[in-house]
């Protein structure tokens, strides 16, 4: 049985949306070997259709040279939700359709090991709402935004999860790795 795993960029009041205030830190090396090694404990990625979207034409050129992350990322099984299909194309992708919580079990019972999930926060929102995330790895960047969508929005239900790791990094991230318990 897989377990989902999911991996965000978020500032300190949990804003997630187009994580381009990233770019001004420096990118740890130590930060790559934290997200390749959650990438390779996985084997397949799920994503909603927006992240989908951005995702596919950035990584789709990628080769492995440039990014070691680009085999993981363009030879893994995708599978996208989303209630209107995707405008573009990626190898390896399966449409899902819209938000179904039965379906995403099954993909769980069907995927033996890790179910990689990066961005995506309308279906991360959903998918902890329905007990479907195992792991949730925050990136946490010391920058306030005030704006944004936020990966827990006021609707969202309280939950207690536990922190299995932390680790910072140069510019100030730091790397929260909670496991969500599930009753």
């Amino acid at each position: 049985m897989g377990t989902i795993r999911v991996h965000e960029f978020t500032t300190l009041d949990g804003v997630i949306d187009a994580p381009t205030w990233a770019g001004d830190y420096p990118f740890d090396p130590r930060m790559g070997e934290a997200i390749g090694s959650l990438m390779g404990g996985c084997k397949a990625i799920l994503l909603g259709r927006h992240t989908f979207e951005m995702f596919a034409p950035a990584w789709s050129q990628r080769t492995a040279a440039e990014d070691p992350g680009a085999p993981f990322m363009n030879d893994s099984p995708k599978y996208v939700v989303a209630a209107t299909p995707p405008s573009v194309e990626w190898a390896n992708t399966t449409v899902l359709g819209g938000y179904d919580a039965t379906r995403l079990r099954r993909l769980k019972e069907d995927v033996d090991g890790g179910i990689y999930v990066s961005g995506s926060g309308t279906l991360v929102r959903a998918m902890m709402r329905d007990g479907l995330v195992d792991e949730l790895h925050l990136f946490v960047y010391p920058i306030v935004s005030g704006s944004g969508s936020r990966l827990f929005g006021d609707d969202t239900s309280a939950a207690k999860l536990e922190l299995e790791t932390c680790e910072s990094y140069v510019g100030g991230v730091v790397r929260l790795t909670y496991r969500v318990p599930h009753s």
